[in-house]
């Protein structure tokens, strides 16, 4: 089954907490087979537990990581333009953009997925790219 939607680097790790959000998980058991993850999330991911003190919150992390599963989606060509569209769209506007969700937000639009994400209001602005929530 291909994927239909795109996790944000900001719910990538909500398994791995002590606690993790109950709507979120059930949402995601559910998806399982349909969620992929973007490049930059995977790097933001990567970078994050490298920074971690050693110990066993890295250690869980890590294993987290290691053993994900899912597709991870490129920042590719396609992306890249309509990225440019977006940012000197946003820009002319004076509403300029962080990079990273930029980035995140151009995968997920040019592959038709819809971005999930723990903060909606940071990618309503983008034209043209479905946004849901699944923390209850």
């Amino acid at each position: 089954m291909s994927p239909a939607f795109l996790l944000d680097t900001n719910v990538i790790s909500e398994p791995t907490k002590q606690k993790p959000n109950a709507g979120f998980m059930d949402r995601l058991e559910r998806e399982g087979d349909r969620i992929a993850i973007s490049s930059v999330t995977w790097h933001e991911a990567v970078y994050g537990m490298r920074l971690m003190p050693d110990g066993k919150r890295k250690r869980a992390v890590l294993a987290y990581l290691t053993a994900l599963s899912v597709p991870i989606l490129p920042f590719d060509v396609a992306a890249a333009e309509w990225l440019a569209d977006e940012r000197a769209r946003l820009h002319k506007k004076g509403k300029p953009v962080p990079y990273a969700d930029a980035q995140i937000a151009a995968i997920a639009a040019v592959n038709g997925l819809t971005l999930v994400t723990a903060n909606a209001k940071d990618f309503n602005r983008f034209e043209g790219l479905a946004v849901e929530s699944w923390m209850r």
